[in-house]
C-alpha cells in the first residue's frame, strides 16, 4: 500500500463562509505603497535634512568670520611688532649720534682753525662719513629765517638790512635723524630795527630804477 502524496492541483483549505477568491494571495497595490514609507515621511525627512544643513552652513560661516577676524589681529599684530622695533632701533642709533656730537663739534672747530690736517684729518673724515652713512645730517645756515623748532637762539640783536627775525650767525650746528631733531642749531639772530617800516621787493626795484635813470642834461 502507498501513501499518495498530494498534488500541485489541490487547492488550499478554505475557512468555512469564505470564497476561493479570499484564499488567492493579493499583489500590493502600487497606489498604496504597502512596505515603504509613505509620501508624508519622506518630505518631514527632507525638511529635517534641510535644517540640518542650515545649520551646517550657518556654523561654517561663524566660524569664517572668528578665522578672519583673527588673521586680521594678527596682521596688525606683526605691523605694531615691526613699527615698535623700528621705532627702539630709531632711537638706539639717535641716542649713539648724540654721544658723538661732542666729537664732531671739535671736528669742526679744528676745520675752522686750519687744525684739521694730518692723521688728525683723516679720523676725522671717517668719523663724518659713518655718521652720515647711519642718517645723521647737520643743518642751520646763515641767513635763513630763524625757526624756534630747530633753532635756538643764544644772541640777539637789530639789524637795518632784515625784515624778519634772521639767523646772522651759526654758532653751533644743528643735527637731525630722520624727522627727528638730536640738537637744534644754535645761532644768533636779528631782527628789523624798532619802527622801521620794511621795504617792499617791488619798492626796491623801482628806487634803484630811478637812481640809475638817465641824467638830463
Amino acid at each position: 500500500m502507498t501513501e499518495e502524496t498530494p498534488g500541485f492541483d489541490e487547492k488550499p483549505d478554505v475557512p468555512s463562509g469564505a470564497t476561493p477568491e479570499d484564499a488567492e494571495p493579493k499583489a500590493a497595490s502600487p497606489s498604496t505603497g504597502e512596505g515603504a514609507a509613505p509620501a508624508g515621511d519622506a518630505s518631514l525627512q527632507i525638511a529635517g535634512l534641510t535644517a540640518q544643513l542650515d545649520q551646517v552652513r550657518k556654523a561654517l560661516e561663524e566660524r569664517t568670520a572668528d578665522l578672519q577676524r583673527l588673521q586680521a589681529e594678527f596682521q596688525n599684530y606683526r605691523r605694531r611688532v615691526e613699527r615698535d622695533r623700528i621705532t627702539v632701533k630709531e632711537i638706539a642709533v639717535a641716542n649713539l649720534l648724540s654721544e658723538l656730537l661732542p666729537v664732531l663739534d671739535d671736528i669742526g672747530r679744528a676745520r675752522e682753525h686750519g687744525e684739521f690736517v694730518g692723521g688728525f684729518k683723516s679720523v676725522g673724515e671717517s668719523l663724518e662719513t659713518v655718521a652720515a652713512k647711519m642718517g645723521l645730517q647737520q643743518f642751520g645756515k646763515e641767513g635763513e629765517p630763524f625757526d624756534p623748532t630747530i633753532h635756538e637762539a643764544l644772541m640777539h640783536s637789530y639789524a637795518p638790512d632784515v625784515t624778519e627775525t634772521t639767523c646772522v650767525a651759526i654758532l653751533q650746528p644743528g643735527y637731525r635723524f630722520g624727522e627727528r631733531t638730536i640738537r637744534p642749531a644754535r645761532v644768533a639772530v636779528a631782527e628789523p630795527q624798532p619802527g622801521a617800516q620794511p621795504v617792499k621787493a617791488e619798492d626796491a626795484e623801482a628806487e634803484d630804477e630811478k637812481d640809475n635813470g638817465p641824467e638830463e642834461g
